[in-house]
């Protein structure tokens, strides 16, 4: 058996990593993919490895001298590749096709050891290689047999976004016989290149062969996210590689967890890390959504005054005392920088409110016991022996879960009303707690100018992709300030659909808070069966938990490389090993129940 790599493409979408090499010397990692990859073939004990080199062939060339590869390297040179496309560049390695068994790749893939070797060893002699079609590829797609059969490639014309479930996309990786390559795919690749042209793609070949009543090749479906492989095209694939084939498990968290979300592009990753409602939006709303999607998208949306208006009417408070922003986090960013003098916030907290403001500036209260719990009369009493112009409480806290009850917030605020302080109340999993504890009310906001109300609509409401929050505050200056401050288009046409028509959903909505309720309770009861698992009590649609016996960071790498669960550390807000967990559906939480089981029992 040989090898044939296509790789004589310029590369162009990666601009200047390919600007004096050719796509396959790009590095992931340190390593380039030609380097890897022939490593990879050499274990096969090849009788040969051919490669189509055109653009930056000569360097290519030169670079592949210096890897130490035994298997005999035999280059087919392109010097069209500006006018050309793949189909020409196998065209042109023909001859080779006929003389054995055949693996062809092309040469900007990045993949596991084991996907050849399983290739190679299935007993059926021509396979195409392919994997559940998911949102992130790119290139050729095709509908598939029980039996494996290729019922037909899917043209760019033909492809159906509400049928994609029953797609696969090539991996651009074949084995081809030496009778099929003869008897099939040669005779009908000098056809097509003779009366299409050589600006064409090798699989339209495939395509032709379907037609026959035995085409003489079958696909091999991947266990979906079991094997992993990438197609560089661009630098945002080059970045997305680089953190599925990290070196280390620690330095694959880290790339992972630095791009604080997009976690679709990783096929079967469970997210127990960002924060949002599960049992919301439903069905009909996303269908409602989608129904308008083509008017959304091309139409700008209202302006700041009118999402104000909007909000004013979800929330039940005047226009004039609540603002929208692009999740809570761009009115944070704004707030803060209006913000004066020495703050008070609680430990561990969630981080964007101090990160955004001088540490000297900062008075930290941190509760003393196990659970990190503390009351209003707590902090109180901390804060009353400190100068602070302004306090923020997060309720329920994040990471801890603490919950202050709406009769203890009234007391707060009579405190930091007649000592001159503005507290800065986040309530983004206030609706997650077991009593209604808003302080999102007209006669609270004009009763006490000194409250400021933030709140992420993404968390509550399970829409994090819409971006959506909204501060309210009976300082109407503020208000008006940071009106100015943000963009006044800010929020986009589907944020703001959505705002106008979910009051619609108000019912399923309370509905989707209940259930969550029910769930964490469930779901924390179990993990406290696990031996050496300590759970903190929480009102939010999370839960803290404490390691006794194996190390958070230990936990979150195992899951994460082992099983494709994403936890959140806590090594770097709390001393000693928290985790914090959201809460999902019954059947993920109880995936991780599970898997958690099996880990703690065998430490």
């Amino acid at each position: 058996m040989q090898a044939i790599i296509l790789a004589a493409g310029m590369g162009r979408r990666l601009k200047e990593l390919t600007r004096d090499n050719t796509k396959c010397m790009v590095k992931v990692n340190g390593v380039t993919l030609i380097d890897r990859m022939l490593h990879q073939l050499e274990k096969l004990h090849l009788s040969r490895i051919v490669i189509v080199v055109g653009y930056e062939g000569q360097k290519l060339i030169d670079f592949i001298a210096t890897l130490g590869i035994q298997t005999p390297i035999v280059y087919v040179q392109n010097p069209i590749y500006d006018r050309t496309n793949n189909i020409y560049s196998l065209y042109l390695a023909r001859d080779y096709l006929k003389r054995e068994d055949t693996i062809l790749l092309e040469s900007d893939l990045i993949f596991d050891d084991e996907l050849l070797t399983e290739l190679i060893e299935d007993p059926r002699d021509s396979l195409a290689l392919v994997d559940k079609y998911e949102s992130w590829m790119d290139g050729t797609c095709l509908r598939l047999s029980d039996d494996d059969s290729i019922l037909s490639f899917i043209s760019k014309r033909d492809f159906r976004f509400d049928q994609v479930s029953e797609y696969f996309k090539t991996v651009n990786i074949y084995k081809f016989s030496q009778k099929f390559s003869a008897t099939r795919y040669i005779p009908f690749l000098e056809a097509y290149s003779t009366s299409l042209g050589m600006n064409e793609y090798y699989e339209q070949v495939l395509r032709v062969i379907m037609i026959l009543e035995d085409p003489g090749i079958r696909a091999k479906r991947l266990n979906h996210g079991e094997r992993r492989w990438y197609e560089i095209d661009d630098e945002q694939d080059l970045d997305i590689a680089e953190s599925i084939f990290a070196k280390t498990s620690e330095e694959k968290i880290k790339k992972i967890q630095r791009r604080y979300g997009g976690y679709w592009r990783y096929p079967g990753l469970l997210d127990f890390c960002y924060l949002v409602n599960p049992f919301f939006p439903p069905q009909r709303l996303i269908d409602e959504i989608q129904s308008n999607l083509q008017t959304l998208i091309t139409n700008y949306p209202s302006g700041m005054e009118v999402n104000s208006l909007l909000a004013s009417k979800n929330f039940g408070v005047h226009r004039e005392n609540i603002l929208v922003g692009n999740g809570a986090a761009e009115l944070i960013k704004s707030l803060m920088s209006f913000i004066e003098g020495k703050i008070g916030i609680i430990r561990p907290t969630f981080e964007e409110y101090p990160n955004r403001y001088e540490k000297s500036e900062t008075i930290e209260f941190c509760p003393s016991n196990q659970n990190f719990s503390y009351t209003a009369k707590d902090l109180i009493e901390f804060f009353d022996a400190h100068e602070i112009s302004s306090l923020i409480l997060i309720n329920p806290d994040n990471p801890s879960g603490n919950f202050i009850d709406r009769e203890d917030l009234l007391k707060l605020i009579d405190w930091t009303k007649s000592k001159n302080i503005r507290l800065i109340l986040d309530e983004s999993f206030v609706d997650f707690a077991d009593e209604n504890a808003t302080l999102i009310d007209q006669k609270i906001l004009d009763s006490n100018p000194n409250l400021i109300v933030m709140k992420s609509i993404s968390k509550s409401y399970g829409i994090p992709g819409l971006r959506l929050g909204i501060l309210a505050s009976g300082d109407l200056d503020l208000i008006s300030r940071m009106k100015r401050d943000v963009a006044i288009w800010n929020i986009n046409s589907i944020g703001e659909f959505f705002m106008q028509i979910v009051e619609k959903y108000k019912s399923i909505y309370l509905e989707s808070l209940k259930l969550l309720r029910a769930e964490r309770d469930r779901f924390s009861q179990e993990l406290n069966q696990i031996p050496s698992l300590r759970v903190i009590p929480s009102g939010a649609n999370f839960v803290m938990v404490e390691s006794q016996k194996i190390s958070s960071s230990d936990i979150v790498r195992k899951l994460l490389i082992e099983n494709k669960i994403l936890l959140k550390d806590l090594s770097n807000k709390i001393d000693g090993n928290f985790l914090r967990i959201s809460i999902r559906s019954c059947e993920d939480n109880n995936r991780l129940i599970e898997v958690l089981r099996s880990l703690l029992k065998e430490v």
